[in-house]
């Protein structure tokens, strides 16, 4: 039995739900059956808990106290190539803030209430009683970590655990996205084409709309990579000259949940694409 799984056996035993991690940091990737959560896994749930898959394919999600679970065949291979034993703080009511480097360490020296502290490779973490929505770069080398997301494992730390502040949740609300501009009349030729946009073009725009409507309704499997490609492709040509609506946007929405998507990962997936574009 490697030492990782000691670990993660002592803290399913009280009750802190682990799992293991490879190099990077990172949870082990889905199996083939679950590739692309083909098999229909439950990544954003709110509790921890394994999808259909026994093996440790869905990130966080994967965290179990389960002990037969941690030791089962399934299991081994991961365990045997794990770099490092992570849990899930809010499936044991804790937020950890991940302070990345000495200047956010400094930061929250001056800002936050005093709690337990754990230290980390390159800064510390605040551990918090309470949860909230994890969210990561809430400031410079400052993430949180709690529902819906995984800390690694590295002690107990030192110092008393207090309630989650306020003043961490504060950290995680995010400005409101200005409003998006109606369809108007452009003078001003699109970058790149030389005259009008053509995308104002009702019949061109419409067209698209429906071929990713279309897209979206008719996946079989891999629902949310189809999902994330097709809002890729509908930023990419019509995403940069204002010809988007709320009518349209809400159209891709909603044959995104009539596939099965949560309204989540329909806003996660938007918000991917176009960070990917750089818009």
């Amino acid at each position: 039995m490697s030492e990782h799984l000691r670990t993660a056996l002592r803290l399913a035993a009280d009750g802190v739900p682990v799992l293991p991690l490879r190099r990077g940091k990172l949870p082990f990737g889905n199996c083939p059956a679950c590739a692309l959560n083909a098999c229909g896994g439950r990544p954003n749930m709110k509790t921890p808990g394994p999808c259909g898959c026994p093996r440790p394919c869905h990130g966080w999600a994967a965290a179990t106290t389960d002990p037969h679970v941690l030791t089962s065949s399934a299991w081994v291979s991961a365990w045997r190539h794990a770099a490092a034993v992570a849990y899930h703080p809010g499936g044991t009511g804790l937020t950890v803030v991940d302070l990345d480097n000495a200047a956010a360490v400094a930061w929250a020296r001056e800002t936050l209430p005093a709690t337990r502290t754990v230290a980390t490779t390159r800064g510390e973490h605040w551990v918090y009683r309470g949860v909230m929505p994890s969210s990561n770069g809430v400031r410079p080398g400052v993430d949180i970590k709690s529902l819906m997301g995984y800390a690694r494992c590295l002690g107990n730390g030192t110092g008393v655990t207090a309630p989650l502040p306020d003043a961490v949740r504060a950290l995680a609300v995010r400005e409101p996205a200005p409003p998006r501009r109606a369809p108007q009349s452009r003078t001003v030729p699109l970058r790149g084409h030389g005259g009008e946009c053509p995308h104002r073009t009702p019949t061109y725009l419409e067209r698209g709309i429906s071929m990713a409507v279309q897209r979206i309704t008719g996946a079989r499997s891999a629902v949310h990579a189809t999902v994330y490609r097709t809002f890729l492709a509908v930023l990419s040509t019509h995403g940069r000259c204002g010809c988007l609506t709320d009518a349209h946007v809400t159209r891709l929405f909603n044959a995104a949940q009539a596939k099965g998507e949560s309204l989540r990962h329909c806003a996660d997936a938007w918000t991917n694409a176009l960070t990917t574009l750089g818009m």
